[in-house]
């Protein structure tokens, strides 16, 4: 299940991934839109665009009437203050509810991250008027449900989830590769964030892969994390920050087996449990992205994000939610053949799967 939706996510981005080659061309040209008032501001927003002075207010009274013949559904009041005001924000679409049922239902065995994650997302939409974007970091080993929450949550906030052209992904291998350019990524990265929370302040910006960035990169975005009105002449404290990092995940496995031997049920682990695992192995660690970075030391990452080992019983609820999105007839002997099929750790309880859900969707073919 993981390993699709992360295909589908590099899809997604690929019109902002660049070659090794040619290092910058990932950077696209910025094309402002019109200020707020201007006729054709907020086209982005599906609704209609800002009348110019005299015109008619047809196009008004139809979105009322369309408003008022409809049941109010979650975050309406957002839609109609696109629809006609000036004061659009960019494709911002949030459904808190439809991300909190999504993650109650289609997320695998990860109670923890469903807390945090709804935290984090709804208090930051609540408070009109944030003193700092939202910034979450999502650790864990492969396969876990990283990638899977992260386009989730975009999907929920977003017109147009992932394709929309207010979320940026980026990924260290693709976007900055080579480690005696990281002056110029510094640059490159500054001006692309700076331009795109200036065309759109209600941006999202994804980093992937944050254990394999080159340290000390990742720390020219600083002034856009903290809590400051403006930078570089642009408001940017509407921007959601998404980091999502392997690193820790040998540490949070180890700590979720310890606590297993010590008879504490897996869905009683709190984060209090996994933060001093997490912290050493992600902040402290020379080879990682956010080594010794002033991100970590001025705290100005709000949701450390722990994603927990799956077991056995949960890899099996993967292959059924597989079979059924690939059209196939769930069979439960297929479905324990797959899941027997991963590797287990540690060696003699084998209790928590090595790859997570991630290989399951290449290894149903198998068994059919």
């Amino acid at each position: 299940m993981d390993s699709q939706l992360a295909t589908r996510t590099t899809r997604a981005f690929s019109a902002e991934l660049i070659s090794s080659s040619t290092a910058f061309q990932w950077l696209r040209p910025f094309r402002p839109r019109p200020r707020a008032g201007h006729a054709g501001s907020c086209s982005s927003c599906g609704g209609a665009a800002a009348m110019a002075p005299g015109a008619a207010p047809v196009p008004v009274l139809l979105a009322l009437l369309a408003a008022a013949a409809r049941p109010a559904a979650p975050w309406d009041l957002w839609a109609l203050r696109c629809g006609f005001s000036a004061d659009c924000e960019c494709g911002f679409r949030p459904d808190l509810r439809g991300l909190e049922f999504d993650l109650a239902t289609s997320l695998v065995g990860q109670p923890l991250v469903r807390q945090e994650v709804m935290k984090g997302v709804r208090g930051f939409l609540e408070n009109q008027n944030p003193v700092k974007p939202l910034v979450m970091s999502f650790h864990g080993s492969t396969g876990t449900g990283k990638t899977y929450v992260s386009s989730m949550v975009i999907r929920y906030l977003f017109q147009g989830g992932l394709q929309s052209p207010y979320v940026h992904h980026f990924s260290p291998i693709v976007h900055f590769p080579h480690a005696e350019q990281i002056e110029q990524y510094k640059e490159s990265l500054k001006r692309w964030i700076q331009g795109n929370l200036t065309n759109c302040g209600r941006s999202a910006f994804l980093f992937d892969e944050m254990d394999k960035m080159h340290p000390g990169l990742i720390d020219v975005i600083i002034p856009f994390l903290g809590p400051s009105w403006v930078v570089y002449g642009t408001n940017y404290r509407k921007a959601i920050f998404i980091f999502i990092s392997n690193a820790g995940g040998e540490q949070i496995n180890e700590v979720t087996l310890a606590l297993w031997r010590d008879r504490k049920d897996r869905e009683e682990i709190s984060l209090q449990d996994l933060e001093p695992a997490i912290s050493k192995a992600v902040f402290e660690n020379p080879q990682s992205g956010f080594w010794k970075s002033g991100i970590i030391n001025e705290h100005l990452i709000d949701f450390v994000v722990p994603f927990l080992p799956l077991k056995h019983h949960h890899v099996k609820q993967c292959v059924v939610s597989e079979l059924i999105q690939q059209g196939l007839e769930v069979r439960p002997g297929i479905v324990q053949e797959v899941a027997n099929s991963i590797p287990y750790f540690p060696e003699e309880e084998k209790l928590f799967s090595s790859t997570g859900c991630k290989t399951v969707a290449s290894r149903i073919s198998f068994f059919l």
